[in-house]
């Protein structure tokens, strides 16, 4: 081959390399989430909280950006998730709702879908986890802060 030749190739390679490297921002990186500080507790077997009252319960709680989904793993473990779709948490109706079937959570606005036991993507176009806010439970009291 000759050095033209050769040259020709390689700045073909290398106008690839840029084209193909150059992916939009919000392809790669997760949309941000507003930072609100989260720290409150509930006792999650009062009546006010009759959902949490059992195993696989679930409610909304004010708080964080969105609002925050609890759900009851077991009898000693919980998880909070931010409300705010991870997908576009910044646009109108973006806020994750429980589904009737109690396992997953829909997005209205983009059709997101999330496994409730870690918040992780399953359908529709995101491909970020829901934000999880921090549990501790001490047997009477849940505590959830970020």
């Amino acid at each position: 081959m000759r050095k033209s030749a050769l040259k020709g190739l390689f700045l073909l390679f290398c106008l690839a390399v840029v084209l193909f490297a150059c992916k939009k921002k919000s392809d790669t990186q997760q949309p941000e989430i507003p930072y609100i500080t989260v720290n409150f507790s509930i006792n999650p077997n009062s009546t006010q909280y009759l959902e949490l009252n059992h195993i696989g319960g679930s409610v909304p709680v004010t708080g964080g950006y969105r609002g925050i989904i609890i759900y009851r793993v077991s009898e000693t473990e919980f998880k909070a998730y931010e409300r705010a779709c991870a997908y576009d948490p910044t646009a109108d109706s973006a806020q994750v709702r429980m589904d009737v079937s109690g396992l997953t959570m829909t997005c209205p606005k983009c059709k997101s879908k999330y496994i409730i036991l870690d918040g992780s993507p399953y359908g529709g176009p995101t491909q970020w986890s829901l934000k999880q806010y921090r549990t501790n439970y001490d047997g009477t009291y849940l505590y959830v802060s970020n």
